[in-house]
């Protein structure tokens, strides 16, 4: 049989290129039999002889169904692959996943994984937040000699004061609609905080007005952060591109590093997007209530005040160059508290602030601005720039009306190299270099929450640092703020254009040591751009222009590598130099000024 194969093997070898056999004359007695041999189509290459291989035909090719395959479209037919389910929702109990409502990581109603019962598309999302934070620290107090725990000829007293602040967060949204693939049909949210706080100061008629009130103060106040009813209007593409309204407390951010107006305020909001999000811009109406003094939370209870804020803004992604989103805007703030008095909680003035001629002011500001956020090649970026325009119709100094004519302007450049950033940042606001003028040309914000050089972490920005008339009257700089504003309170206080204008150079560093665990170092260099209203103020001549030099480190450690467990640690040191040398110059022998903060937030 061995040597048969090879016989036809070489036979077919032999055949000519065309693949038809060919038989001599001899062999073939009628024209039909000497036409050419198919060998490939013939059961039979030569008579007599059978081809090697099987003729029969072979069976069909079992396929078995692979899940991974993607049908054509001309057989796909869902009944063969799919098998209906009545609740995909739950289909994962099926599994033999089962809920736990504490657990937020997996299948949870409560987190808005699933509908709630007896429902289609409506959906509940509850979100509680524990915030801790206790802090050390020191900044100059003037105080008086009636008013001193130890009495002596100096104009500022013992520096070092202690602060817990606790507080819980309960917020609940109840959501129509499967957001996975488009925004939701309705939404209801509301968001209560609790604070409770204790201070500890050395000087009295720093907690309250009254000396005899003592040295210490616990207070707890429950504020209403967001209570508002967004509503979806339409979708305008099949990519989902919408338009929404919002309606109530919600938060909202001017700009990409809340220079000008980040807070949680009742308002009346129109926002979306187009072009597949590339385009998205808002539209809104927002009015202040009234903080409380010692928490900073919203206040229902108090009258609203006399502030609103109408504002504009689009965003364009990829603009002008890729990876670089451009913002603009246009803020109006319009104040008519000139003829109120406001009194906070602790018995000092907070409008109008004890500054000047001590009258009420109604001003008109219009911010038009311009921001930036994304990145130039290896460069990140972000940037900010703001022109004020208005009238203030009561300057402090003059009691006149005056022209509001100030400029604002960030820039923050960061580098990445594997496991560290390296950053560069760069402020400047203009100061007023002519109280008794007819213009105002310090910049001030509406209500600023700068995450900028070190944001919170930082001397300048975490403290509040009196300027005088003690304790709460005037700030140099507001807590959590870094405009040298001179406002009686960034809570309560009005915008103040008469302002010495701020300087910052910063150099700052993230380092990732560990994924839960990154450490940030900054160095920052302020000054005041002018300081003719400090020297008017003051009745102090000649008063240089530097701050110091603001050192902080910090870092930040997530056990279980998520946002729901995080501790935080800073120590930061503020470093007079000249101007601020002379404005708090005292006998105490303080050369150096300290902040220490130590936070744990715990989120479900």
């Amino acid at each position: 049989m061995r040597w048969g194969v090879m016989l036809a093997t070489g036979i077919a070898l032999c055949l000519p290129h065309d693949g038809f056999a060919q038989a001599s004359d001899d062999t073939l007695s009628t024209p039909e039999e000497r036409k050419p041999i198919d060998v490939r189509r013939s059961p039979e290459s030569i008579p007599g002889r059978r081809r090697p291989r099987p003729v029969e035909a072979l069976p069909e090719r079992v396929r078995l169904f692979d899940p991974m395959a993607v049908p054509s479209p001309q057989s796909f037919d869902p009944s063969d692959v799919f098998i209906p389910v009545p609740d995909r929702w739950r289909l994962i109990e099926n599994l033999g996943v089962n809920e736990k409502w504490w657990d937020p990581y997996n299948q949870n109603t409560l987190k808005g994984d699933r509908p709630l019962p007896g429902t289609k598309d409506w959906f509940f999302v509850a979100t509680a937040v524990s915030d801790t934070v206790l802090e050390p620290r020191n900044f100059p107090i003037p105080v008086g000699v009636q008013t001193t725990e130890e009495p002596s000829l100096d104009l500022f007293g013992d520096p070092d004061s202690l602060v817990f602040s606790q507080t819980f967060i309960a917020s609940g949204a109840l959501i129509k609609g499967n957001t996975v693939f488009k925004p939701q049909d309705y939404e209801y949210r509301l968001t209560l905080a609790l604070n409770i706080n204790h201070v500890t100061v050395e000087e009295r008629r720093i907690l309250f007005v009254e000396p005899s009130k003592g040295t210490e103060r616990t207070d707890a106040f429950l504020g209403v952060q967001e209570a508002f009813f967004d509503y979806h209007i339409r979708n305008v593409s099949e990519r989902y591109d919408f338009d929404s309204l919002r309606v109530g407390i919600q938060p909202f951010s001017s700009d990409f590093r809340g220079f000008l107006f980040q807070d949680l305020q009742p308002g009346i909001r129109f926002f979306g997007n187009r072009d597949n999000n590339r385009w998205q811009y808002n539209l809104a109406v927002f009015g202040r209530l009234e903080k409380d003094t010692n928490s900073g939370l919203n206040s229902i209870v108090d009258t609203p005040r006399d502030d609103y804020i109408l504002l504009a803004n689009a965003y364009r992604q990829d603009f002008p160059i890729p990876a670089l989103t451009s913002q603009v805007t246009a803020v109006l703030n319009i104040n008519r508290e000139g003829d109120s008095v406001e009194i906070d909680d602790n018995g000092f003035p907070v409008r109008p602030a004890l500054l000047g001629d001590l009258r009420g002011r109604d001003y008109d500001v219009l911010y038009l601005g311009y921001n930036a956020d994304g990145r130039i090649g290896r460069i990140n970026v972000t940037g900010s720039t703001y022109l004020a325009i208005g009238e203030d119709r009561n300057s402090i100094f003059t009691n006149e009306p005056t022209t509001i004519m100030a400029g604002f302007g960030a820039v923050e450049a960061s580098y990445d190299y594997d496991w560290v950033r390296v950053r560069l940042s760069g402020l400047y606001a203009t100061g007023d270099s002519d109280p008794y003028d007819d213009i105002e040309t310090g910049f001030d914000s509406i209500f600023e929450n700068p995450q900028f050089a070190g944001a919170d972490t930082s001397y300048w920005v975490r403290q509040n640092v009196p300027f005088i008339g003690g304790g709460r009257a005037i700030g140099l700089s507001g807590r959590n703020g870094i405009l040298n504003s001179l406002r009686s309170s960034k809570e309560q206080g009005q915008s103040n254009f008469n302002n010495p204008g701020t300087m910052l150079i910063g150099v700052g560093a993230d380092l990732d040591i560990l994924p839960e665990l990154r450490v940030s170092l900054n160095a920052n260099y302020l000054a005041f751009a002018q300081t003719e209203i400090l020297q008017t103020a003051r009745q102090q001549a000649n008063i240089a222009r530097g701050i110091g030099f603001d050192l902080s480190a910090s870092a930040i450690y997530r056990p279980k590598f998520t946002q729901n467990i995080v501790f935080r640690g800073s120590v930061a040191s503020l470093e007079p130099t000249g101007g601020f040398r002379q404005l708090f110059d005292n006998n105490r022998d303080r050369s150096r000024y300290l902040s220490v903060l130590l936070n744990a937030t715990l989120s479900y």
